[in-house]
């Protein structure tokens, strides 16, 4: 069995600490030893300080207090100060659940892999046999098949992640950038469909916040074209794995494009914008069946007029 070390990072900010501290009892209670674990909070300038709500765990955590500039400086700052061999993030309004995360780390013990990839859930419905797949490289894993870009979603060895860093200022998909660029790092990927990661849904969380669709789109498109530019410099198998993500976060980029304005005029201006970065019409590439037809119907105008249609009244029902 591999000896693990596993540094828990957690960015807060303006969160109840009984979040927190909920999300720091998740931790403790998994089968790792005093010396096996990491627990980091990182206060991204908290109106008030949670450090004094965190007395119990004084023994437990490392608080880390700093002015606010974001959820990416915040990780940034955990993953400098993270002492572990491996990493996971968890959001502070989120938990880890036992009997699933337990199985992750003993996939972690048994297998000298880069990351470990699974699932998450919105319920508490537990699930006690689990499917396993790999090890296989980071660039066959995001070449064949749709991931997860919750930097939450995977432990990884710190090791691979020396070259990777969340961009400042990015609230909206700094996650799928970070994922992108350490999958290409990866040698060896386990994937598990263990539900390890309670994700907490609530009018405070990102996903959720539609007051907030300029700043979300407009990042995004930043994420996309940065990746874009990166595969450009990458070749073979690099290349076309990063240029799938690519094509298919641009995919959702233009989906909620349509489903935050309903405005063909800035649907218009958007794709436009695509277009000149050779990111649109999408590739001519069949994915998976919903990106094929996504791609169809956007490439034609009464398509794309379904589309501005048919998304509002899709997402309304939701």
């Amino acid at each position: 069995m591999n000896s693990i070390t596993i540094s828990f990072i957690i960015p807060y900010y303006n969160l109840p600490p009984t979040m927190l501290k909920e999300c720091i009892e998740s931790i403790l209670a998994l089968p790792l030893q005093a010396d096996e674990r990491e627990i980091i909070v990182v206060d991204d300038g908290s109106d008030c300080s949670a450090e004094t709500e965190l007395k119990t765990y004084a023994d437990y955590i490392r608080y880390i207090r700093k002015e606010n500039e974001g959820v990416s400086v915040a990780r940034n700052v955990g993953l400098q100060a993270a002492k572990g061999s491996f990493i996971q993030f968890v959001d502070a309004d989120d938990k880890l659940i036992k009997e699933p995360y337990s199985h992750c780390i003993e996939l972690l013990r048994n297998h000298p892999v880069d990351m470990l990839m699974f699932d998450f859930t919105t319920t508490s419905t537990p699930v006690s046999s689990y499917t396993d797949e790999g090890p296989m490289s980071g660039t066959r894993v995001m070449s064949s098949r749709n991931i997860h870009g919750s930097t939450w979603g995977y432990i990884f060895r710190k090791a691979i992640s020396k070259d990777c860093q969340f961009t400042q200022g990015v609230s909206y998909g700094e996650d799928e950038e970070f994922t992108a660029r350490l999958l290409l790092q990866a040698a060896s990927i386990l994937t598990t469909d263990a539900k390890a990661y309670f994700y907490r849904q609530h009018e405070r969380s990102a996903t959720q916040q539609t007051d907030k669709s300029s700043k979300r789109l407009t990042d995004t498109r930043a994420v996309i074209s940065r990746l874009h530019h990166l595969a450009e410099t990458l070749a073979g198998d690099k290349q076309d794995a990063l240029q799938r993500r690519v094509a298919q976060l641009t995919m959702d980029y233009i989906y909620n494009v349509i489903r935050l304005t309903k405005s063909k005029t800035i649907l218009d201006d958007k794709l436009e914008d695509l277009r000149s970065e050779q990111l649109f019409p999408l590739p001519d590439k069949d994915y998976t069946p919903k990106y094929t037809w996504f791609r169809r119907m956007t490439n034609l105008t009464l398509g794309r007029r379904f589309l501005l249609l048919m998304i509002p009244l899709m997402t309304k029902e939701r």
